[in-house]
């Protein structure tokens, strides 16, 4: 039978771990934490006289993706079908957590594994180079979990954002190479549009990136842009307690609204609803959405995502942050399916609740 896995069976656990993996081993500490902290569900095989499979999956906080972190069979018992009853199991899982996609990676000389998926409806959509510690590669598959929904997603290209501060800079760079290919993505380019768009003191330590700086940094490149705020002051000014901090935010954010005015790029007092950003989307827009990332990372700080999709559950967004200590990849942060009402309460940031929707559009003349 398959059952969730308890902190009693560790040693079991463990001994699996070892007898399977030759490299990339989860250690018992790992296993500890796993079964009894993280976000994350563990179900074993239990044949009766021991285990003798297990797969481990990990929920993403604030949205509806989960992966499928690892999965062992051992020897005596492979061959009888194990592995699709773990795999069948893990989906039931995640259809509980009202997950949307379940996402994996799979060694690219793990034939066996590659042909179970497979067969289970799993889709290839990427791969991974020199991604385990003997240097082989990873493909990475996918299978939806809600196969009535059929999401339109736009193919936006993913860039990881290299710092703390430059989640508004790497969304805005997946936007501009949405609708136009010939942009490179570099590290170049997101510390230059950083330097551009940055608001200075919007928190301690390195400054982030504002809405203002973010769509004069767009417009200066040719972009269409709208941006729509619902604060008709200064945003993030409650953001820092020093009254100087505050008076050159200020400053900062002034010139950078009326050089916007004399681009012409229409600044709009209110909010975009769910509807609202379907409608720039299917219009060929871009959207760039502030978001406060409490709901996904528990943390409390202000974080740009791009929009990705609809359908008739959830928004799809990519994030350009990678949670990599609680064993994230990009596979985790590429449309990232969010319930539409969650995506609402997330889009505002701050105790004043401010909102922010930059819309890209293609630069002129490439219509």
């Amino acid at each position: 039978m398959i059952r969730p896995a308890t902190v009693a069976d560790l040693p079991l656990l463990q001994a699996l771990e070892q007898a399977c993996f030759a490299t990339d081993r989860i250690s018992r500490r790992q296993f500890r934490y796993l079964l009894t902290r993280a976000n994350a569900q563990t179900l074993v095989h239990d044949a009766g006289h021991g285990i003798d499979g297990y797969v481990l999956l990990l929920f993403s906080r604030g949205t509806s993706m989960a992966r499928l972190y690892s999965i062992a069979v051992a020897d005596g018992a492979r061959g009888q079908g194990v592995g699709r009853q773990l795999v069948e199991a893990a989906e039931a899982a995640a259809r509980e957590r009202e997950c949307a996609w379940l996402r994996l990676e799979i060694r690219k000389d793990n034939l066996a594994s590659i042909h179970l998926f497979g067969a289970l409806g799993y889709r290839q959509f990427g791969e991974y180079d020199d991604y385990y510690e003997d240097h082989m590669d990873a493909l990475r598959f996918e299978k939806t979990l809600t196969p009535h929904l059929e999401p339109e997603l736009m193919r936006v290209p993913f860039y990881e954002q290299t710092l703390d501060f430059t989640c508004g800079p790497a969304s805005l760079m997946m936007a501009m190479r949405t609708l136009d290919p010939g942009i490179t993505l570099d590290r170049r380019l997101e510390l230059r549009l950083w330097r551009e768009a940055t608001t200075i003191f919007m928190t301690s330590g390195h400054g982030g990136c504002g809405p203002f700086g973010l769509a004069l940094a767009a417009a200066h490149r040719g972009f269409g842009v709208e941006l729509t705020i619902n604060d008709d002051g200064m945003p993030l000014l409650d953001s820092v307690r020093s009254p100087e901090k505050k008076e050159v935010m200020r400053l900062v954010q002034e010139e950078m609204r009326e050089e916007l005015l004399t681009h012409g790029v229409p600044i709009l007092h209110g909010a975009l609803g769910v509807d609202d950003l379907k409608g720039r989307f299917d219009s060929g827009g871009v959207p760039i959405v502030l978001i406060s990332s409490w709901r996904i990372y528990g943390e409390k700080f202000p974080h740009w995502v791009v929009v990705t999709g609809f359908d008739d559950h959830f928004i799809y967004v990519h994030d350009p942050f990678i949670d990599y200590d609680n064993g994230e990849t990009a596979v985790d942060s590429i449309n990232m399916p969010i319930p539409r009402r969650d995506f609402a309460r997330m889009a505002r940031y701050g105790k004043a609740g401010l909102k922010a929707v930059i819309i890209l559009y293609p630069p002129a003349g490439t219509l």
